[in-house]
């Protein structure tokens, strides 16, 4: 019987072992990510075959297992048959969910027409060209550019990174003071929260990017990213005031610009199937979404 270990921040050394050698194309396979939602999403691990496998309760209530990270073709089926028994014997309502398209067609070419699967929608990833990010040039971008020009004109501001005194306690607090706002009997949003707070507090570890942008000498947004490999960055936390208008354009532009100049792609992960949130990461126009799916055999 397989026997899964809780996530937890000691974990890195062994996902980083596992992690290194891929160019995953969503952000789910970021040990950043796992981290986070640890606790959301209940994610837990154990090896089998040689391969790091990850299980993970998804937003709907249903536990699945991620992709299996370092398998072979070899000894695929031999993992998913061990999968699928677990799956059976513990009532799990689908196999695999955050599949890609290369784990997709692997299991194609083993199964055939016994594979089942679907789209995950609402937890496709919004990727970017870096450069339109940062120049925010072009008829489609040029609301954008006309809200950056206007904050930059309008408030007395300062880009601090997450090294400098205060800088972390400071996003801590604004990140309490934003989940109060927004809505505190939202469970995910706690579960948020105190994601946001390990990653903050674990930020060298992780070897994290973090800037906090402050106007008037108080934080009024922060960025927490990553660079996932030589091509692609991501944006795992962005929280800014509204009262203070054009704070996100100027934040997404200013963080990208300064950190993340070098990779060609930007990610800022799903929208969750919430309508505000796809509208805002629609209007960046993405290149490309990065999708995963669900798969059952």
């Amino acid at each position: 019987m397989l026997k899964f270990n809780p996530l937890t921040i000691d974990s890195k050394g062994v996902f980083d072992k596992y992690l290194g050698g891929y160019n995953f194309a969503t952000c789910e396979y970021s040990f950043t990510s796992l981290l986070i939602w640890k606790n959301g999403c209940d994610i837990s691990y154990t090896k089998l075959d040689d391969a790091l496998i990850v299980k993970k309760r998804g937003f709907d209530g249903k536990y699945y297992f991620m992709q299996p990270i370092g398998y072979t073709k070899e000894s695929l089926y031999d993992i998913v048959s061990k999968l699928r028994e677990y799956k059976n014997d513990h009532d799990m309502s689908y196999l695999f969910g955050d599949v890609e398209d290369s784990f997709l067609n692997d299991l194609k070419e083993l199964y055939g027409d016994d594979i089942s699967y679907k789209e995950d929608i609402d937890n496709f990833d919004y990727i970017y060209d870096t450069s339109k990010l940062i120049s925010l040039s072009g008829k489609k971008l040029h609301s954008k550019k006309n809200h950056y020009n206007k904050f930059i004109k309008t408030y007395d501001y300062e880009i601090r990174d997450f090294s400098e005194p205060g800088v972390k306690d400071d996003c801590i607090e604004s990140a309490k003071i934003w989940y109060d706002i927004k809505n505190s009997d939202n469970e995910y949003l706690k579960y948020e929260l105190d994601g946001i707070n390990e990653i903050v507090h674990n930020i060298e570890k992780l070897n994290l990017l973090a800037i906090g942008v402050y106007v008037n000498d108080k934080l009024s947004a922060f960025t927490i990213g990553e660079k996932m490999n030589d091509d692609t960055g991501i944006i795992h936390i962005e929280k800014g005031f509204p009262d203070i208008n054009g704070i996100y354009t100027f934040i997404n532009k200013a963080f990208v610009e300064n950190y993340l100049s070098d990779v060609k792609y930007i990610n800022r992960e799903q929208d969750l199937g919430i309508e505000g949130l796809r509208k805002a990461k629609k209007s960046y126009h993405p290149i490309v979404m990065g999708k995963k799916y669900i798969v059952n055999l």
